[in-house]
Protein backbone atom coordinates (compact mmCIF):
# COMPACT_ATOMS: atom_id res chain seq x y z
CA UNK A 1 0.00 0.00 0.00
CA UNK A 2 1.36 3.64 -0.70
CA UNK A 3 1.93 6.21 1.77
CA UNK A 4 -1.46 7.78 0.87
CA UNK A 5 -4.58 6.45 -0.03
CA UNK A 6 -5.99 6.53 -3.66
CA UNK A 7 -8.04 9.69 -4.82
CA UNK A 8 -11.50 9.09 -3.43
CA UNK A 9 -14.25 8.31 -5.88
CA UNK A 10 -17.38 8.22 -3.90
CA UNK A 11 -18.09 8.68 -0.05
CA UNK A 12 -17.83 4.97 0.48
CA UNK A 13 -14.61 4.30 -1.27
CA UNK A 14 -13.09 7.09 0.45
CA UNK A 15 -14.31 5.39 3.70
CA UNK A 16 -12.71 1.75 3.11
CA UNK A 17 -9.61 3.55 1.64
CA UNK A 18 -8.80 5.81 4.59
CA UNK A 19 -9.67 2.92 7.38
CA UNK A 20 -7.72 0.61 5.47
CA UNK A 21 -4.52 3.11 5.46
CA UNK A 22 -4.83 4.07 9.20
CA UNK A 23 -5.21 -0.17 9.74
CA UNK A 24 -1.95 -0.67 7.67
CA UNK A 25 -0.08 2.02 9.84
CA UNK A 26 0.05 -0.47 12.59
CA UNK A 27 2.08 -3.00 10.36
CA UNK A 28 4.48 -0.35 9.61
CA UNK A 29 4.97 0.83 13.45
CA UNK A 30 5.61 -2.86 14.12
CA UNK A 31 7.84 -3.61 11.01
CA UNK A 32 11.31 -5.13 12.86
CA UNK A 33 10.69 -5.52 16.06
CA UNK A 34 10.90 -8.32 18.07
CA UNK A 35 8.56 -9.55 20.56
CA UNK A 36 10.67 -8.32 23.72
CA UNK A 37 10.78 -5.07 22.05
CA UNK A 38 6.88 -4.89 21.19
CA UNK A 39 6.30 -5.17 24.91
CA UNK A 40 8.48 -2.37 25.97
CA UNK A 41 7.37 0.83 27.47
CA UNK A 42 10.08 3.09 26.60
CA UNK A 43 7.67 6.15 27.30
CA UNK A 44 6.24 7.94 30.12
CA UNK A 45 3.13 6.02 28.90
CA UNK A 46 2.38 2.72 30.38
CA UNK A 47 1.75 1.16 26.83
CA UNK A 48 3.93 -0.65 24.33
CA UNK A 49 3.11 -1.28 20.43
CA UNK A 50 1.68 -4.73 21.30
CA UNK A 51 -0.64 -3.32 23.70
CA UNK A 52 -1.48 -0.66 21.29
CA UNK A 53 -2.25 -3.19 18.39
CA UNK A 54 -4.16 -5.56 21.18
CA UNK A 55 -6.12 -2.34 22.35
CA UNK A 56 -7.09 -1.31 18.50
CA UNK A 57 -8.14 -4.71 17.66
CA UNK A 58 -10.76 -4.72 20.57
CA UNK A 59 -11.54 -1.33 19.65
CA UNK A 60 -12.01 -2.17 16.14
CA UNK A 61 -13.90 -5.23 17.04
CA UNK A 62 -16.29 -3.17 19.91
CA UNK A 63 -17.77 -0.65 17.27
CA UNK A 64 -18.21 -3.27 14.68
CA UNK A 65 -20.49 -5.33 16.88
CA UNK A 66 -22.64 -2.07 17.01
CA UNK A 67 -22.93 -2.01 13.73
CA UNK A 68 -23.39 -5.56 12.81
CA UNK A 69 -26.02 -5.87 15.43
CA UNK A 70 -28.16 -2.35 14.11
CA UNK A 71 -30.81 -1.41 14.45
CA UNK A 72 -30.88 -3.23 17.58
CA UNK A 73 -28.18 -2.92 20.68
CA UNK A 74 -25.13 -4.83 20.29
CA UNK A 75 -26.03 -7.63 23.02
CA UNK A 76 -25.21 -7.03 26.12
CA UNK A 77 -21.83 -8.46 28.26
CA UNK A 78 -23.29 -11.05 30.99
CA UNK A 79 -20.11 -11.51 32.51
CA UNK A 80 -19.67 -10.44 36.25
CA UNK A 81 -18.32 -6.21 36.36
CA UNK A 82 -14.36 -8.19 37.52
CA UNK A 83 -14.56 -10.57 34.50
CA UNK A 84 -15.44 -7.36 32.40
CA UNK A 85 -12.72 -4.72 34.00
CA UNK A 86 -10.03 -7.73 33.92
CA UNK A 87 -10.16 -8.35 30.40
CA UNK A 88 -10.26 -4.56 29.75
CA UNK A 89 -6.94 -4.63 31.68
CA UNK A 90 -5.34 -7.22 29.60
CA UNK A 91 -6.09 -5.16 26.29
CA UNK A 92 -3.64 -2.50 27.06
CA UNK A 93 -0.93 -5.28 27.72
CA UNK A 94 1.64 -7.85 25.75
CA UNK A 95 1.49 -10.66 27.82
CA UNK A 96 4.83 -12.75 27.80
CA UNK A 97 2.70 -15.98 25.94
CA UNK A 98 1.78 -13.18 23.21
CA UNK A 99 3.56 -12.74 20.20
CA UNK A 100 3.68 -9.79 17.97
CA UNK A 101 2.99 -11.87 14.82
CA UNK A 102 -0.32 -13.47 16.55
CA UNK A 103 -1.55 -10.06 17.76
CA UNK A 104 -1.16 -8.78 14.19
CA UNK A 105 -2.85 -11.50 12.59
CA UNK A 106 -5.84 -10.82 15.15
CA UNK A 107 -5.56 -6.98 14.05
CA UNK A 108 -5.88 -8.61 10.13
CA UNK A 109 -8.95 -10.29 10.94
CA UNK A 110 -10.70 -7.69 12.52
CA UNK A 111 -9.90 -5.51 9.77
CA UNK A 112 -10.86 -7.70 6.62
CA UNK A 113 -14.52 -7.90 8.63
CA UNK A 114 -14.39 -4.17 9.05
CA UNK A 115 -13.58 -3.61 5.43
CA UNK A 116 -16.54 -5.84 4.45
CA UNK A 117 -19.15 -4.34 6.23
CA UNK A 118 -18.47 -1.07 4.47
CA UNK A 119 -19.46 -2.76 1.60
CA UNK A 120 -22.19 -4.00 3.16
CA UNK A 121 -24.03 -1.31 5.49
CA UNK A 122 -26.75 1.81 4.45
CA UNK A 123 -24.49 4.24 5.56
CA UNK A 124 -27.56 6.19 6.93
CA UNK A 125 -28.88 3.34 8.82
CA UNK A 126 -28.70 4.08 12.60
CA UNK A 127 -26.50 2.55 15.06
CA UNK A 128 -28.12 3.07 19.03
CA UNK A 129 -25.94 4.89 20.98
CA UNK A 130 -25.35 2.18 24.45
CA UNK A 131 -27.19 3.98 27.50
CA UNK A 132 -24.86 4.73 30.60
CA UNK A 133 -21.62 4.80 29.26
CA UNK A 134 -20.84 7.88 30.11
CA UNK A 135 -18.37 9.28 27.33
CA UNK A 136 -21.18 8.41 24.67
CA UNK A 137 -24.21 11.03 24.29
CA UNK A 138 -26.85 11.26 26.83
CA UNK A 139 -29.17 13.12 24.31
CA UNK A 140 -28.38 10.95 21.21
CA UNK A 141 -30.73 8.06 20.50
CA UNK A 142 -28.33 6.86 17.73
CA UNK A 143 -25.12 7.35 15.05
CA UNK A 144 -25.30 6.79 11.58
CA UNK A 145 -23.13 4.34 10.41
CA UNK A 146 -21.54 6.46 8.56
CA UNK A 147 -20.38 8.85 11.78
CA UNK A 148 -18.79 5.06 13.31
CA UNK A 149 -16.61 4.81 10.51
CA UNK A 150 -15.24 8.39 10.41
CA UNK A 151 -15.08 7.62 14.02
CA UNK A 152 -13.46 4.12 13.84
CA UNK A 153 -10.99 6.10 11.55
CA UNK A 154 -10.21 8.66 14.31
CA UNK A 155 -9.60 5.90 16.84
CA UNK A 156 -7.39 4.21 14.95
CA UNK A 157 -5.15 7.33 13.77
CA UNK A 158 -4.84 8.68 17.76
CA UNK A 159 -3.13 5.06 18.53
CA UNK A 160 -1.09 5.17 15.53
CA UNK A 161 -0.15 8.29 16.49
CA UNK A 162 0.38 7.30 20.20
CA UNK A 163 2.08 4.15 18.60
CA UNK A 164 4.54 6.37 16.49
CA UNK A 165 5.68 7.49 19.33
CA UNK A 166 6.61 4.55 21.22
CA UNK A 167 8.23 3.13 18.21
CA UNK A 168 10.43 6.02 17.80
CA UNK A 169 11.38 5.87 21.65
CA UNK A 170 12.16 2.06 21.23
CA UNK A 171 15.05 2.11 18.30
CA UNK A 172 14.23 5.88 16.57
CA UNK A 173 12.16 4.17 13.87
CA UNK A 174 9.86 6.99 12.25
CA UNK A 175 6.57 5.79 9.81
CA UNK A 176 8.05 6.84 6.44
CA UNK A 177 11.31 4.85 6.79
CA UNK A 178 9.41 2.07 8.29
CA UNK A 179 6.74 2.17 5.19
CA UNK A 180 9.51 2.16 3.00
CA UNK A 181 10.65 -0.71 4.75
CA UNK A 182 7.80 -2.57 4.74
CA UNK A 183 6.77 -2.33 1.32
CA UNK A 184 11.01 -2.46 0.27
CA UNK A 185 11.17 1.00 -1.70
CA UNK A 186 14.17 1.57 -3.38
CA UNK A 187 16.58 3.81 -1.12
CA UNK A 188 17.07 7.21 -2.07
CA UNK A 189 19.03 10.59 -0.65
CA UNK A 190 16.17 11.36 1.20
CA UNK A 191 14.59 8.45 2.56
CA UNK A 192 16.36 5.19 3.64
CA UNK A 193 13.67 1.95 4.57
CA UNK A 194 14.21 0.51 7.43
CA UNK A 195 17.09 -1.81 7.90
CA UNK A 196 18.47 -0.67 4.61
CA UNK A 197 21.87 0.74 3.85
CA UNK A 198 21.65 4.74 3.65
CA UNK A 199 22.33 5.56 -0.25
CA UNK A 200 25.55 7.97 -0.35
Amino acid sequence: MPAMPPPITDERAGLKDYLAAQQYAFHAIAFGLTDEQARQTPTVSALSIGGVIKHVTQCQRSWMRRVSSAPELAPTDLRSQEEQQSEYQNEFVMREDETLADLLAAFDAGNKEALALIDAVDLGAAVPVPPGVPWFPQDVPAWSMRWVLFHLIEELSRHAGQADIIRESIDGATLYELLAGVEDWEPTPWLTPWGKTPVS
